[in-house]
Order: structure tokens, then sequence, then C-alpha cells
């Protein structure tokens, strides 16, 4: 028998907000996290925008030590996982640990601490690498500091699929919970490559923004739109079997009920032009959660701000839902956010579960002038009030790996 599987705490860190609270909060009012890079003089470099983190003191947080030893991305996962399971109020020394997981993602992993070891290793010698480097760079080391952190000795796994990675993670985890396997979960992923090697990769092969003016960088669904903006961050959800959630009393924000994964196996970076591989993802996470097409409220998009994604993401959103898809909300919160890669659906998937809990759809922002191909409801500019029952979210990476989570509004 399939296990009903809620959400009983939520933590992030990101362009808009180093809370989920005040994230959720600034993407409900349309603020705009994109700035010109601080963390390094990007002057010399064709892009110089991106979502960075905005004053957090993370030194304060871990102590240097601490803080030598693991990459920015493994710190963000850290936080928002402290913050996620805080928020749950779950005793830890109540659970069964055998029966606690983390499924936690990465779409790059430590890039930070390779590029610095390498310049470090040219500098000084290759016998004088730091001992933490791989520790510290590895995509599953996310994971497994977030399992030693809180002794979760049940599975600790890492999706990698590019930017569906989170997606997938969570994806993952609730089907791991639904048919018995785990009781409670840490799902999410955390990605931290705003550095010049990571903007200057993306911007070599032509995926990153043309525009430096941070107003008109992440643009969704816009005719002058010209590549995606970099950003960084993490999202933490505590999955929790219902009756297990039951028991303890937790507050419960909201209930996964459906997962859809598939592959184009078209294109290392692009998106099959028929949009099949992400109408299908749609479909089957629809299947999944026994929802029918027509009962669905809103959409988080991938919505990349690409010109590839964006029209097929649009086409696959017509093909899957037909009629249906001129009467649902569409937006994209990377409009504020910018593109957390990896983390992208972790935090994505913390905005589309709250708009069930808050019957309020995020906008899309800075979109001025909607290509033609695009011409569905995308929410622009401001935020409205609406019955949400149901929403789903689509993370999409290079390779063709789809992802959708379809979130339900929490009734007894």
């Amino acid at each position: 028998m399939r296990r009903r599987v809620v959400v009983t705490g939520i933590g992030a860190i990101t362009p808009i907000g180093n809370d989920a609270k005040t994230s959720w909060a600034n993407a409900k009012k349309g603020v705009n996290g994109i700035d010109f890079i601080k963390s390094y003089d990007p002057s010399e470099f064709e892009v110089q925008v991106a979502g960075e983190i905005k004053g957090f003191d993370f030194e304060a947080y871990f102590g240097k030590k601490q803080l030598k030893r693991m990459d920015r991305f493994i710190q963000l996962g850290l936080i928002a996982s402290k913050e996620a399971i805080n928020d749950s109020e779950i005793n830890l020394d109540e659970i069964n640990k055998l029966r606690a997981g983390v499924y936690y993602a990465s779409g790059i992993g430590g890039l930070r601490t390779i590029a610095e070891q390498e310049d470090r290793a040219r500098d000084k010698g290759y016998n004088r690498l730091s001992p933490f480097f791989i520790p510290a760079s590895i995509i599953n080391l996310a994971a497994g500091n977030i399992a030693i952190e809180y002794g979760f000795k049940g599975v600790a796994i890492s999706n990698v699929t590019a930017c569906a990675s989170a997606a997938n993670s969570i994806g993952e985890g609730f089907r791991a919970i639904r048919d018995g396997y785990l009781d409670v979960i840490i799902a999410g992923g955390s990605e931290a490559a705003v550095i010049p090697l990571g903007i200057a990769g993306f911007t070599v092969m032509q995926a990153l923004n043309k525009s430096n003016d941070p107003e008109f960088a992440s643009i969704p669904f816009d005719e002058a739109r010209s590549g995606f903006v970099m950003g960084e961050g993490a999202g933490s959800l505590i999955l929790e079997d219902y009756e297990h959630a039951k028991k303890r009393n937790a507050k419960i924000y909201g209930e996964i009920v459906g997962y859809g994964a598939t592959c184009d196996a078209y294109h290392i970076t692009g998106p099959d032009p028929e949009a099949s591989g992400a109408m299908n993802c749609m479909l089957m996470a629809l299947e999944d959660g026994n929802i029918l097409p027509n009962e669905v409220d809103y959409i988080n998009a991938h919505g990349t701000s690409t010109p590839l994604n964006d029209k097929v993401e649009t086409l696959a959103i017509k093909r899957a839902f037909k009629e249906h898809a001129y009467n649902l909300n569409v937006s994209s919160t990377k409009s504020m956010t910018g593109h957390l890669l990896g983390a992208s659906g972790a935090v994505e998937s913390l905005f589309t579960l709250l708009s069930t809990r808050d019957d309020f759809i995020p906008p899309t922002i800075n979109t001025k002038n909607l290509d033609p191909l695009c011409d569905l409801n995308y929410t622009l500019g401001k935020g409205v009030n609406k019955k949400v029952n149901i929403a789903i979210t689509n993370s999409l990476g290079f390779g063709g790996h789809n992802a959708t989570l379809v979130f339900k509004k929490y009734k007894e």
C-alpha cells in the first residue's frame, strides 16, 4: 500500500533571502535578487551579473576551522537543512535513525574548491594540496555531511542530473517514503558556482545572458531573452510519512503526490524541439499522483530565460495540458533568483509547495515583451491570489534530464 508523503519542515538560503520565510516573502513581492557580482571583480568578464547570497556571515555560522574544510555548496546545504530540521520540530532522539535518510544533490559540487586547489598546486606544488580537497569538492559530501550532522543512517544519496538534480532527489526521496523504505528524509540541493571559472564556462557555451542590466537579465519567455543568469543557494525539505508526522503532531505544509522523470535522449545541452520528454514527464507525474491535467492550478516552470528552453517548455505544457494550458497560471521564479543549477529544483519546490498553502502564485518579473511562441499566462509583473489545490514544478537539465513534482494542498 502506498503511504502519503507530507512536508513538515523547510529551509532555504537564496539570492532573495537567507532563510525560507524571507525567500518566500520576497518571491511573493517580486523582489529581484540579481545584481552585479560582488564576490570577485567581474569587470573583465563578458557576464557581470548573478544571483548571489547577500549579507550572510559564514564565518560566524561555521567558524574559521570548519569553513576551510567544506566547499561553499556543502555549507549552503547544511544551512538550509538545519533550518528545515529546526522548522520541523522533529525530536531526533525519538526517531529510528535507520529509517531516516538524506537525498541531497548538486549539479556541479565543489567547483570553487577545485579551482582554488589547482591554483594552489601550480603556485606551491601538488604535494601542498589541502587534505580536505577531495571531501570538500565531491558532490555526495553535501548529503554525507548532512547525514553526519543529524545521525541519519538510512540511505544518503546524491542524484546528479545537472539542473534537475534537486528535483530528482526530492522525487526519489518521495518514492522511498511512499513505498515504505524510510520514514523521514532531508531532501533538496545546493549549488555555489558563481566563481570566475563557473561564469566563464557557461559564457563560452553561450548559455548565459548577454545583458548586464540586473533588471533585464533574467527575463523568462521574453522575446529579447539571451540566456540564464547564474545563481547560488540551497533548499531543503523534510519529507515524512503522514502517519509518522501525525503521531508526533507535526505541522504539515502540504503533500507530495506525484513524481515523473524522463530523458529526452536527444542532445547534450539542447532540449528536444518536439518537447516530448518534458511533456511525458509532466503527464507521468500527474498519473503517478492520480491527478487529471485540468486539476492543476499552477506550474512553477523551469523557465530559464534561454531561447530554447522557454519555447520548448511552453510547447510541452501546451501538449500536456491542451486547452487547460491557457487556464492555469505559470511563472518562473528564476526571474528573481537566477538559475541555481542543481539547487533550483529544491528552492522552486519550496515555492511551489507554499503556493498551495497560501493560495498565492509568485510572479515572473522583468519580462516585458513575450515571445510569440510563449503565449501562456506567465503571471507577469505581480503575483496573484488564487486558489491553488494542485501545483507542479518542472526541472530540466543538460543531458535531457526532466523531472516534475506534484504538490497538493494539505487536507486531513
